[in-house]
């Protein structure tokens, strides 16, 4: 009887416990460094700021955050870094916009298990226990892809064309290229969900070429609109996919994406 007792006090005090206190690896090359969450919030850098219009919560929110680059000490503005969130979603981010920041300035805010955030509606989850912000995004146009959240970890990595050269496109292009500014805007808006080819490391969207790409069975306009918003196309309250509004997505920009996906249509790999 004892022993029964004992475990459901210790099941009431697991339950009682704060759900959301976490580590976070960060690996930049020379030996990785795990935060905890107690660590992050006693640190004496960390700041309340203000994001006057979050992009995944869709309002004004408040965080206690440590601004980025003073993790990442040793990082070249030349590196990728990618962030790993524990849904599979993995962003590739240039280090310039962290360490050179012209105007927008990257931070990690950290969940305070004792003041949790509230849930997300669109995935009906949580966006803790860490989580990229931007003060002033439009400055130097960060794109909802590059606010990863549920993050658990941060990597140096070498560039996306090195790692995965099947995503690459055909090298005689010229550097004007459509199909290359287009590989730019899929590196940044895309392969933070999607593989292409099978090569990638996101865990949470169909591959973009095989056994299809989505230029082969889409008709333009429709493949466009449903970039634009993927309910227009196919209502799904469950699908997770966000919508690219001009804002995130220009239509050059957006043009020059399906140049690249209709690029490497031709290009596939097993």
């Amino acid at each position: 009887m004892l022993s029964l007792l004992r475990r459901l006090c210790l099941l009431a005090l697991a339950i009682a416990l704060p759900l959301h206190a976490a580590d976070l690896t960060v690996d930049l090359g020379h030996g990785s460094k795990t935060y905890s969450t107690a660590q992050l919030l006693a640190r004496g850098d960390i700041r309340e700021i203000a994001i006057p219009d979050d992009v995944s919560f869709k309002r004004a929110m408040r965080y206690r955050a440590v601004p980025l680059k003073a993790l990442l000490e040793g990082v070249s503005p030349d590196d990728t870094l990618q962030f790993v969130a524990s849904d599979g979603f993995a962003a590739q981010i240039p280090a310039a916009l962290i360490v050179r920041a012209q105007g927008s300035e990257a931070w990690l805010a950290v969940e305070d298990p004792a003041h949790p955030w509230p849930m997300l509606a669109e995935i009906k989850g949580d966006a803790g226990p860490f989580y990229v912000v931007w003060t002033n995004p439009a400055a130097m146009k960060i794109g909802p892809e590059q606010w990863p959240f549920q993050l658990a970890s941060i990597r140096r990595q070498p560039p996306v064309a090195e790692r995965f050269p099947a995503v690459r496109p055909d090298p005689a292009l010229k550097a004007d290229s459509p199909v290359l500014r287009g590989f730019a805007v899929f590196q940044r808006t895309c392969f933070a969900c999607h593989t292409l080819n099978g090569q990638g490391d996101a865990k949470l969207g169909p591959d973009l070429n095989v056994p299809h790409s989505p230029t082969e069975y889409l008709r333009e306009d429709l493949l466009r609109a449903y970039i634009r918003d993927p309910q227009s196309l196919r209502h799904w309250p469950q699908a997770r996919m966000p919508g690219f509004d001009r804002k995130a997505l220009s239509d050059r920009d957006l043009d020059d994406l399906l140049a690249y996906l209709q690029h490497m249509a031709g290009r596939k790999q097993p």
